[in-house]
C-alpha cells in the first residue's frame, strides 16, 4: 500500500509549557482527515538528505471531528534536529509534508476491564485523544485512569483541560504526579506507586503506556511482576 503524503499547513501554535508547543495543522487536500484515536503522523522535514533521516512522527493529541485538521504536541529535545526545525523554523502559515493516519495504538472495540493510560511528557497526546472520543461518543467503560508523571506542575500538559473532562465524564479520573515539587497538594513521586497501590486487587485491567523508553520498560516490568498478561499491556514509545 502506497502511503500519501499530503501538503498540511499551520494554522495556529501555542506555547504550552517552557518546551513544548502545540502545533494545529489542516490538510486543506481532503475533507476531512478520518484516524483512530492513539494514531501517529509522520513529517517529512528538511533536515536531512536522507529520507529515514528526515521522518519525524508524533501522536495526533486531537480527537477525531470530522475536520481536516489535527493537533501535536511536541517537545523540543536537546540536540534534536526535528524538534529544532519545527520550534524555529515553523510559523502560522508555513507549510509541512506529512503522512498518516499511521500506527495501531488503538482502543478495542469494546472496553470490557477498566483501562489505566500511563505516560510521562507529550505522551500524553493519544490519551488525551482518546479520552475525548470515548466521552464524545459515550462509549461504554468500567473505569479510566489517566496517570500523568511530570517533574514539576509547569511542566504538566493539558491539566486543566483534564480536570475539566474527570468533572463532566463519569468514571474518567486524572491523576497527576510530580517527582520533584515539594509544595504540590497532589500525588508524588512516580506514577508506577500509584497503579501499584491502586490494584493491589490484582482485579482485571487493561496497561496503555506513552512516553519515553525508561518509564514504559519499568512500568512493563512492574505490571508483569503484579501477574498481569503481556497481552493486557499496549504501548507506544517516544525517541
Amino acid at each position: 500500500m502506497v502511503e500519501n503524503w499530503y501538503t498540511g499547513i499551520v494554522t495556529k501554535i501555542v506555547d504550552a509549557t517552557h518546551n513544548t508547543r502545540r502545533f494545529w495543522i489542516k490538510i486543506p487536500e481532503l475533507e476531512r482527515f478520518d484516524f483512530k484515536p492513539g494514531q501517529f503522523v509522520t513529517l517529512d522535514l528538511p533536515i536531512h538528505e536522507k529520507k529515514n533521516k528526515r521522518w519525524r512522527s508524533y501522536s495526533i493529541a486531537s480527537h477525531p471531528d470530522g475536520s481536516n485538521e489535527i493537533e501535536l504536541v511536541i517537545v523540543l529535545l536537546e540536540g534534536g534536529a526535528g524538534s529544532t526545525y519545527l520550534f524555529n523554523e515553523i510559523r502560522e502559515g508555513s507549510e509541512l509534508t506529512l503522512r498518516g493516519p499511521l500506527g495501531v495504538f488503538v482502543l478495542p472495540e469494546t472496553l470490557e476491564t477498566e483501562i489505566f493510560f500511563i505516560c510521562t511528557g507529550t505522551g500524553i497526546a493519544p490519551f488525551r485523544a482518546m479520552s475525548h472520543y470515548l466521552k464524545n461518543h459515550a462509549i461504554p467503560h468500567n473505569g479510566i485512569h489517566l496517570l500523568f508523571g511530570s517533574r514539576y506542575e509547569k511542566d504538566l500538559l493539558y491539566a486543566d483541560e483534564m480536570r475539566q473532562l474527570e468533572q463532566s465524564f463519569p468514571g474518567f479520573h486524572y491523576i497527576p504526579t510530580l517527582s520533584r515539587q515539594e509544595d504540590w497538594n497532589g500525588r508524588k513521586g512516580y506514577v508506577h506507586s500509584i497503579y501499584e497501590e491502586m490494584l493491589q486487587d490484582k482485579r482485571p485491567a487493561n496497561f496503555y503506556l506513552c512516553g519515553w523508553k525508561n518509564m514504559i520498560d519499568e512500568a512493563k516490568q512492574r505490571i508483569l511482576a503484579m501477574g498481569y498478561d503481556r497481552k493486557q499491556i499496549h504501548q507506544e514509545l517516544y525517541g
